[in-house]
């Protein structure tokens, strides 16, 4: 897969002409998915993982919620002028019933690698209702919270573990990562350890995002009620949206959250946290989830 490109460089100090060497550079190609023959979006990407991107996406969407409504992912439409395959097309059949196409018509069909809502035609149209809302059952001063309980030092180790696992930074710096962790704790207790269960790359924030709830979706593990998501830059809204449709109770970011992330937050039972730096980390939202 054209996951990385190769290109000429030329390096340049204050006093001029470095030197000029080869490089490497993220991959960002267009993918078009058509469900049941409808023309769905066109989504920038890193190509790779693109099942995974595709289920990921129709989760986020609120179109499946089960990896048995996924009936077929071809991608042998895609055909460059050549005649060669590029695999930037995909035909995704869905079993009957799982859709209205007429639902989605107000739906613009391009998505840049920046923004993963752009193409909603409101913002009440990203608000979706989650299939697999965060349980509550306690009082803070945010609202109801509930389990899982974490150590703020578990949390703290999260995106060093993150970085470690993101072989395509390493060689492009260029892309975003997110990385689903499962809360490791004795019965009821505390969780004071973290598994990573899988680590996705991409150009797009949130295509990385979807990968990784869309690799969850295909192993059967949704809700994600004991796990939390750590992502390589900011918290947008959007991804707290996409963290609440697949159950997801916890987002760690290692930059700034948006307000109306946190807003979300508060509203779906999520715990937002940004700054997850070294040693210390902002809680924006339910906080009581960690001790």
């Amino acid at each position: 897969m054209r996951r990385t490109v190769r290109t000429r460089v030329r390096r340049f100090g204050e006093d001029g002409l470095l030197d000029a060497r080869a490089d490497a550079l993220a991959g960002e190609e267009p993918l078009e998915v058509r469900l049941d023959g409808e023309q769905f979006t066109v989504t920038m990407r890193t190509p790779g993982d693109d099942v995974e991107l595709i289920a990921g996406f129709l989760l986020s969407e609120g179109i499946v919620t089960d990896w048995a409504q996924i009936r077929q992912v071809d991608f042998a439409a895609g055909i460059d002028p050549d005649g060669t395959r590029n695999l930037n097309v995909a035909r995704v059949s869905l079993e009957p019933g799982t859709w209205d196409p007429e639902v989605y018509r107000a739906r613009q069909v391009y998505t840049s690698s920046a923004c993963g809502i752009c193409g909603t035609a409101s913002i009440e149209a990203v608000q979706r209702s989650s299939a697999f809302p965060i349980l509550l059952d306690a009082m803070s001063e945010d609202g109801p919270v509930a389990a899982p309980l974490v150590t703020a030092k578990t949390l703290l180790g999260l995106p060093d573990a993150l970085r470690e696992e993101q072989t395509l930074f390493g060689s492009t710096g260029g892309v975003h990562a997110a990385g689903l962790f499962r809360l490791v704790r004795e019965g009821a207790g505390v969780a004071d350890r973290a598994e990573l269960l899988a680590v996705r790359e991409d150009v797009g924030r949130h295509n990385a995002v979807d990968k990784v709830i869309g690799w969850a979706l295909q192993q059967g593990m949704l809700p994600l009620h004991d796990t939390v998501l750590q992502v390589s830059g900011r918290a947008s809204f959007e991804l707290v949206q996409k963290a609440s449709m697949a159950g997801i109770p916890m987002l760690s970011a290692v930059s700034a959250p948006s307000g109306l992330a946190v807003d979300l937050g508060r509203e779906q039972g999520i715990t937002v946290v940004g700054f997850n730096r070294g040693t210390r980390f902002n809680a924006y939202s339910h906080h009581e989830r960690i001790v």
